[in-house]
């Protein structure tokens, strides 16, 4: 089976603008067919943030609260990937992401239904590892008239159909999770897991040099996940295990900085390893980039980048869409914690050809855990800034 099979709809921000402002709204099913790509980059820089609350500075986190949507923020995403196996021995990943995006700082106004300044865009993705297939499909919606939406207790993120909720009102675990498009359909059950980890400094997560250049940030890195997954006609029983990021920001990115390459590792010794990677223009990484262990019991242990975390890629991969050049392997050392691992993609293309363009996918990890003890695991790895953000006027 072809490695590069997937399915992009790709619909340019402008239709996401014309949700937002309409009265009357378009079918949620009307496709733009170009091969406009958005940069994430540029979306996360810091245009356009007057208005909206800024990270400035450590807060207290408030769950159920937090599990909720931040409308006063420009941006803010709901991000599960994990790892799953069926059975009988069927190796698969997924990717699940719901993106909320405040269109101005202030509600419109108006009697309609349909009067919001909130947008969302949703991206599912499976990676069928055992028989080499990738699909990746792309929703958007308004967040009126009750398309799409996020409401803490009881907590439920939406889009359409797809959905990320809690089972009980007055808790957001254990979590189920459903989404389908392209020949896929997915429904699971997600515990908690470990304790939930802020990362950087007590959960913000600085990004950019500049004050406010920032996210709020915190993460469940282990969460045991069940449930069933269709595939064609293959319905599958599965278990394994997933990872929920929850971030919200209104500036993140600096000047300079071109994109980022991020690590979600989970090892057969119940470690956890978080690394992002902020790249600069000329390629070396920025500072501000970050990593954080997570011991078996969720005890968070930081670390230092540079002479702490070591990434170095060992392979490379090129696009099919214009040969755009991805890492596609890599050596992560943490001198400091006798830690030394190989992540290799478990398949080459896990390119998501959708609005915003990247290769988001499953990894298999060997070597060294902390303290040294040889490890197995899986894991997820996200790479952005490494192709142009559009294919028009012949630009290859």
């Amino acid at each position: 089976m072809d490695q590069g099979k997937s399915l992009y709809v790709l619909r340019p921000l402008v239709f996401i603008l014309a949700l937002a402002g309409c009265g009357n709204p378009p079918s949620p099913s009307v496709v733009v067919e170009d091969e406009t790509f958005l940069s994430l980059v540029e979306t996360l820089g810091g245009a356009d943030t007057v208005g909206y609350a800024r990270a400035m500075e450590t807060r207290d986190f408030d769950f159920p609260e937090d599990h909720g949507p931040h409308e006063d923020f420009r941006t803010e995403w709901w991000y599960v990937t994990g790892n799953l196996d069926s059975q009988d021995g069927r190796e698969l990943g997924f990717q699940f992401t719901i993106f909320r995006s405040s269109l101005a700082p202030t509600p419109p106004g108006g009697p309609s239904i349909w009067s919001t300044n909130q947008a969302y865009m949703g991206h599912f993705a499976l990676t069928d590892i055992t028989n080499e297939d990738f699909r990746a499909v792309e929703l958007f919606s308004r967040g009126g008239g009750g398309l799409a939406g996020a409401i803490a207790e009881p907590f439920e993120v939406w889009l359409e159909d797809w959905r990320l909720e809690g089972l009980s009102k007055d808790a957001a675990f254990p979590m189920r999770l459903t989404a389908d498009g392209d020949g896929v359909n997915l429904d699971l059950i997600l515990e908690s897991g470990k304790p939930y980890v802020l990362q950087g400094d007590s959960g913000l997560s600085q990004k950019g040099r500049e004050p406010g250049n920032a996210s709020y940030y915190y993460a469940h890195t282990r969460m045991p996940t069940r449930g069933r997954v269709q595939i064609d006609e293959d319905y599958l029983e599965v278990s394994g295990l997933a990872w929920l990021d929850r971030e919200w920001s209104t500036s993140a990115l600096s000047d300079g900085q071109v994109g980022w390459d991020w690590f979600a590792l989970q090892l057969s010794d119940g470690w956890d390893l978080m690394v992002y990677q902020l790249r600069r223009e000329d390629g070396s990484p920025d500072p501000l980039s970050d990593g954080v262990l997570i011991s078996p019991e969720g005890r968070r242990v930081p670390l230092e980048w540079g002479r702490g975390v070591l990434v170095e890629p060992t392979q490379t991969w090129f696009s099919p869409v214009d040969d755009a050049e991805y890492p596609s392997g890599w050596r992560i050392r943490v001198p400091e914690q006798d830690l030394d691992l190989t992540v290799t993609p478990a398949l080459p293309d896990q390119e998501l050809r959708v609005a915003f363009r990247y290769w988001e996918g499953s990894v298999r990890v060997s070597g060294k855990g902390p303290g040294g003890n040889e490890v197995s695991g899986r894991g997820y790895v996200e790479l952005t800034g490494y192709a142009g953000p559009s294919l028009q006027d012949g630009a290859k």
